[in-house]
C-alpha cells in the first residue's frame, strides 16, 4: 500500500468561497454561473468547472429574489358555483396534465389551488399579490366573472380557460359553448329526436351558453321539438343521485338527452342501463368534451369535441406572452361533433 488517502475536492457552500477559490470577486463568479457575456470565456469556463468539481449549485430562491422572478405559475381551480366538485374530475385531470406539460417545458413550476370564493371576497386579489408567482392560469370562470375582471385590469399575466364575453377584460382561451350546443342538439334533431332534456347546472358561463345553443338550435328548427331543463351537479358525488331521481321522474317519452359534459353523459349511461332503457335506441345521448374516456363507454360516447390540448398550449402561450409586456387578445376555438354510437 502506497499509504496515500484519495482527498475528494471540498464542498463550496456559497458564492463567496468559490470567488475566493477561483480568485476574482462574487460579482464575477456570479455573472459566470449565470452565463453572461460580460465574463471572458475563458474565466466563465473556469469558474464552471470549478462549481462542478467542487459540488456547488447557486441558491435558485437567492436567484430568482435577485431577478424578482419566482418561476412558479399558479394553476387555480375556482368553484363557486359547485362548491363540492373535485380536482379528481376528468376534465380537470385532463388539463391539468396538459398545463403541466406545457408549463414545466419552459422552466416553471406549478403551484395547484382549489378555491371556494365567497360573495364579495378578495381571494383572487391575495392569490396573484401574494409575491409567490409570475401568473397565473384559471380553470374556469365557475360564477366569477366580475372578480376576475376586477383583478385583470391590475394585473396582467393572468389567462382564463372559460367563455368569452364581448368587451371583457381578461384574456380568455375556450371553445364556443354556444356553437357546441347548436351542434349537439342540431344531431339529436337530425336523428329523429322531438322531446329532448339538457342535463346541465347553468350558474357556470359555459354551461349556460351551451344550453343557449340547444335552443337556439330547436328555434331554427321549426320541428316543434321540446327541451325540458334539468339542473344537474358537476359534483360526482351528488351527480348519480341527481340524474337518476331525473331520469325516474322525467317524461318516458324523452327520445334525446343533451348533457353538459361528458362525465354527465356517462353517468347518466350508465343509469339508463340499469333501468332497461337502451342507448339509443331507446335514448339518444351527445355530451360535451371528448375526454379520453368518452371511448370506453358501452356505447361510445357521441360528444362534441373541444380541443383541450390546443387549448392548453394556447394557455401557455398567452401567459408567456404577457408575462413578457405584450398585449394578448382571447381565443376562441371552434367545437366540433364527434359521432360515435351512443347518438
Amino acid at each position: 500500500m502506497s499509504g496515500e488517502i484519495d482527498a475528494k475536492p471540498r464542498r463550496i457552500r456559497n458564492i463567496s468561497e468559490l470567488a475566493k477559490l477561483a480568485g476574482v470577486s462574487a460579482g464575477t463568479v456570479s455573472r459566470a454561473l449565470a452565463g453572461k457575456d460580460l465574463v471572458n470565456s475563458q474565466t466563465r469556463e473556469r469558474i464552471q468547472a470549478l462549481a462542478r468539481e467542487h459540488g456547488f449549485r447557486p441558491n435558485q430562491m437567492a436567484s430568482r429574489l435577485r431577478t424578482g422572478q419566482t418561476g412558479v405559475i399558479g394553476v387555480v381551480i375556482p368553484l363557486g358555483h359547485e362548491k363540492k366538485q373535485h380536482i379528481s374530475d376528468p376534465f380537470f385531470m385532463t388539463m391539468l396534465g396538459h398545463l403541466a406539460d406545457g408549463l414545466t417545458e419552459v422552466g416553471y413550476d406549478l403551484m395547484l389551488s382549489r378555491v371556494i370564493p365567497s360573495d364579495g371576497d378578495d381571494w383572487l386579489e391575495r392569490i396573484v399579490d401574494s409575491g409567490m408567482l409570475d401568473g397565473v392560469v384559471m380553470i374556469g370562470q365557475s360564477d366569477q366573472f366580475d372578480t376576475i375582471e376586477r383583478t385583470a385590469e391590475l394585473y396582467r399575466p393572468l389567462v382564463v380557460w372559460g367563455t368569452r364575453r364581448s368587451g371583457q377584460r381578461h384574456c380568455v382561451v375556450g371553445t364556443d359553448s354556444f356553437v357546441g350546443g347548436e351542434l349537439a342538439v342540431r344531431h339529436l334533431l337530425a336523428r329523429g329526436r322531438r322531446k329532448l332534456a339538457f342535463f346541465g347546472d347553468t350558474k357556470g358561463l359555459e354551461i349556460e351558453q351551451r344550453l343557449a345553443g340547444a335552443r337556439s338550435a330547436i328555434a331554427q328548427s321549426g320541428t316543434g321539438a321540446t327541451l325540458d331543463i334539468y339542473p344537474t351537479h358537476l359534483s360526482q358525488q351528488e351527480m348519480s343521485e341527481q340524474i337518476a331521481a331525473d331520469l325516474d321522474g322525467m317524461d318516458p317519452a324523452i327520445d334525446g338527452i343533451f348533457a353538459a359534459s361528458d362525465v354527465i353523459a356517462m353517468g347518466t349511461l350508465r343509469l339508463l342501463h340499469e333501468r332497461g332503457r337502451k342507448v339509443p335506441e331507446d335514448v339518444a345521448i351527445v355530451g360535451f368534451d371528448d375526454l379520453p374516456l368518452a371511448t370506453q363507454t358501452v356505447p361510445q360516447l357521441t360528444t362534441v369535441r373541444q380541443d383541450i390540448a390546443g387549448g392548453a398550449r394556447t394557455l401557455v402561450t398567452s401567459l408567456l406572452k404577457r408575462i413578457a409586456g405584450d398585449e394578448v387578445p382571447s381565443t376562441v376555438m371552434t367545437p366540433s361533433l364527434v359521432v360515435r354510437e351512443s347518438a
